[in-house]
């Protein structure tokens, strides 16, 4: 992390954006011109090295990235569900190879064959539906999964419109400041982007930090295989995100709202930028909104492609204009964030829970769920349920019941389920009945909550496999900042890809002690992360896994 790159990129402020240059630069070609990068340098009084540096990290800005024109999902649950080779070979029909690229998981989990074209995203199965979305000759089908709230329905209520949606508002700007804290604080709300940690001292802290600005910031790159409740919300409850944030930024004395979202997301980009032109048209956006001196206003970035900037200090770099690197910390954002200013990151969910707990009372929400646990979670169920969607269940409901009351139960036989994201832990089936979901009964149990997507591993897929396809994309998303995840991650791949194709035997000393230096030495979840799944299924698929290890004498 450089301050002096920070102070440079944030002369201009929030709106006249240096990354968001970049990725404008790049829209035509896939790429942003050498020239474009030399005057951005110029224009920001940063580096070329810095501006080139920051460019060719992204998906969708490197120069390999030039002239593609359809890019495949290749996410854990599309993996998984074995769709992905034939849509390749289907739309190679109609794209050569050379202009076919990749996305990490388009959010299309509960029906795959996932794919990217035109600005938008697809599921298709068939040759005639993936000829006619090429060809432009076929209507967009819109993709379908179902929604339900098993008790109360925090994140999931039917929207009853703008004007009655935005009386809270009114309410909230006559309350003091401090009061609205509370009520956060009270409701134990805690981060749902896998941490856990409670949004209410994230917010303390960033209002005490003495600066003339601060930045709320909806992380909504979290880019999570199998993981679509973030696009449930950003497409179909725009409103419970913004209205969150504009609470959290007057109970945190923020007057910027920056909402992050996945380029893999185009359509919840769309959704977003129209509801925050809808609170504009109403007056609600800019200078002492309702009369009540509060000021506050949005930016919404569009990213580009880098699984690393879910982590809250690379998407603070990643804004900044800089390489989206992981910085060290304290300091913490909350005292040294965008642009050296106190900003408070916190992702979709926990956001859109805010409303509610305002609305209803702290005390309210606490009540629902676990001690530790309040309120309710969003879980996504991928394709091999018979119930595909997003559940919001009340914190501490059985895992049992997740499964099947509400998924209906396994559609084809599955031998575990990664729960929580690719740095989730692999649940093998015989551990449903002692899980809940919650953060302590995972973390008891050896996994880990996360983000709680859940990603089945079905019997006929080999365990070696789905391992060196978590290592292999840990490589490839590693930001590089620290050599235990930069290079540890490329190793585990490469022990994994030579143990299936050339008979090579695994080292077991060698291979756990390479996990324990990611676990220990990486500087964030990414490498620090990657070892729990590992270990789990070197624990429970043991007598699967062996063949590709040496044995002990």
């Amino acid at each position: 992390m450089s301050d002096n790159l920070s102070e440079l990129s944030g002369r201009k402020g929030v709106v006249d954006n240096l990354f968001e240059k970049m990725t404008k630069a790049a829209e035509a070609t896939g790429t942003p011109a050498k020239e474009d990068l030399d005057a951005l340098a110029e224009e920001f009084l940063i580096g070329k090295a810095n501006t080139y540096g920051t460019a060719t990290f992204y998906d969708f800005m490197k120069p390999e990235n030039k002239g593609k024109e359809v890019y495949i999902c290749n996410g854990s649950a599309c993996l998984c569900a074995g769709t992905q080779d034939s849509l390749k070979s289907e739309i190679e029909k109609h794209v050569s190879a050379d202009k076919i690229g990749h996305m990490t998981c388009l959010g299309r989990c509960h029906e795959n064959g996932a794919f990217h074209v035109n600005g938008a995203n697809y599921s298709a199965r068939s040759g005639e539906e993936i000829a006619s979305i090429l060809n432009k000759t076929g209507k967009a089908r819109k993709d379908r999964y179902n929604v339900l709230a098993a008790g109360p329905d925090c994140l999931t209520a039917n929207y009853p419109g703008f004007d009655e949606y935005y009386a809270l508002l009114d309410q909230v700007l006559k309350t003091d400041p401090m009061d609205v804290l509370t009520e956060i604080k009270v409701s134990n709300l805690r981060g749902r982007g896998g941490a856990g940690f409670p949004m209410g001292l994230k917010l303390e802290s960033c209002r005490n930090t003495e600066s003339d600005t601060r930045f709320i910031i909806c992380n909504a790159d979290e880019g999570d295989p199998g993981a679509y409740s973030d696009r449930y919300l950003l497409e179909e409850r725009p409103q419970a995100v913004l209205l969150g944030m504009m609470i959290a930024g007057y109970a945190a004395s923020a007057n910027w709202g920056v909402v992050y979202i996945r380029a893999e997301y185009p359509e919840a980009v769309s959704i977003i930028e129209d509801a925050v032109r809808e609170l504009r048209s109403k007056n609600l956006l800019g200078d002492n909104i309702l009369d009540s001196g509060f000021k506050f206003d949005f930016k919404v970035i569009k990213a580009a492609g880098a699984y690393i900037c879910g982590e809250e200090t690379a998407l603070i770099n990643s804004i900044e204009g800089q390489r989206p690197e992981v910085r060290i910390r304290p300091p913490y954002p909350t005292q040294k964030g965008l642009f050296n200013k106190p900003t408070a990151v916190n992702n979709v969910e926990t956001l859109a829970a805010v409303p509610w707990i305002l609305k209803n009372g702290g005390a309210a929400y606490r009540a629902i769920g676990t001690e530790r646990s309040s309120g309710t979670k969003l879980i996504c169920l991928d394709s091999f349920f018979k119930r595909p969607g997003i559940y919001e269940v009340e914190m501490g409901t059985p895992l049992r019941s997740l499964i099947d009351e509400l998924g209906g139960g396994f559609a084809k036989p599955v031998k575990a389920m990664q729960i929580g994201g690719p740095l989730g832990g692999i649940v093998p089936v015989e551990k449903i009945d002692s899980l809940n979901i919650d953060f302590e009964s995972f973390g008891q149990g050896g996994f880990l909550l996360g983000h709680a997507s859940v990603v089945c591993i079905p019997e006929s897929f080999p365990m070696v496999k789905y391992l060196e396809h978590l290592f292999e994309f840990a490589a490839f998303e590693s930001c590089g900042k620290c050599f235990p995840c930069r290079l540890g991650t490329k190793r585990g791949q490469e022990m994994l890809t030579k143990a299936i194709k050339e008979n090579y035997k695994i080292d077991r000393e060698l291979f756990h002690d390479l996990l324990d230096t990611l676990q220990e030495g990486s500087l964030c979840a990414h490498g620090g992360g990657i070892p729990l799944p590992v270990r789990n299924a070197l624990q429970y698929f043991e007598e699967e896994l062996s063949p590709f290890f040496l044995q002990e004498d």
